[in-house]
């Protein structure tokens, strides 16, 4: 019981302590002629008295409250809007080609209708065509005209007239007609060159005074 008597002394002496301060505490423990025991806190022991002294060091005062910081909440974002589908915007056509008029058309180049020698004739965008090369008949030293009597020819000049102003578009159509037919018969390499000149003369068709 005295020792349980000591320590609550003991605490309320610590507690005494504290309220003054952060200073050191002294206490004194006094044991009389009788051998009561008291304990004092910074009050020396009584004459006559058994004095023990210790000096405690007062616990650090607690830390003042400080409240946690107050999270605000972070608003949630939408979601990204989807992304309209974009779609091709088609490009305008070209417009066709208008077409000339009436006021803008020429007459159409010349063109001549030649004459062969041997009776043929043909249309013609060339005044003077080259010469062609005529077979001549020869004979051999026996008079035969087959075995050894070799071959030769006479460079003849076909003849050609210019076809008249206003019967130029309709040359210009035959001459049409002649080229589609030997270029749609055509296998070899000149094919590629008859087409041509079936365009190029359908051009002169439709963007001259023959167009109207």
């Amino acid at each position: 019981m005295r020792w349980l008597a000591l320590c609550a002394c003991l605490s309320l002496l610590l507690a005494a302590g504290l309220t003054q301060g952060r200073t050191q505490v002294v206490i004194y423990r006094c044991t009389d002629a009788g051998g009561a025991l008291t304990v004092q806190n910074d009050t020396p022991c009584p004459k006559g008295s058994r004095q023990e002294r210790s000096v405690v060091d007062p616990p650090p005062p607690m830390p003042a409250y400080v409240p946690p910081p107050r999270v605000v909440p972070t608003p949630a974002r939408p979601p990204p809007a989807a992304a309209e589908p974009t779609t091709a915007v088609p490009r305008p056509l070209a417009p066709p080609p208008a077409a000339l008029a009436d006021a803008e058309r020429l007459p159409p180049p010349p063109i001549f209708q030649c004459h062969t020698w041997d009776k043929d004739s043909y249309l013609s965008e060339d005044s003077e065509p080259k010469p062609r090369c005529a077979r001549l008949e020869t004979t051999g030293l026996g008079g035969n005209t087959g075995i050894g009597a070799g071959e030769a020819c006479e460079m003849k000049y076909d003849q050609c007239q210019r076809v008249p102003d206003g019967q130029a578009c309709d040359g210009w159509r035959q001459r049409q007609r002649e080229i589609e037919s030997t270029w749609r018969h055509a296998n070899g390499p000149d094919r590629p060159a008859l087409q041509a000149g079936f365009a190029r003369v359908s051009t002169i068709l439709s963007d001259t005074t023959c167009g109207k």
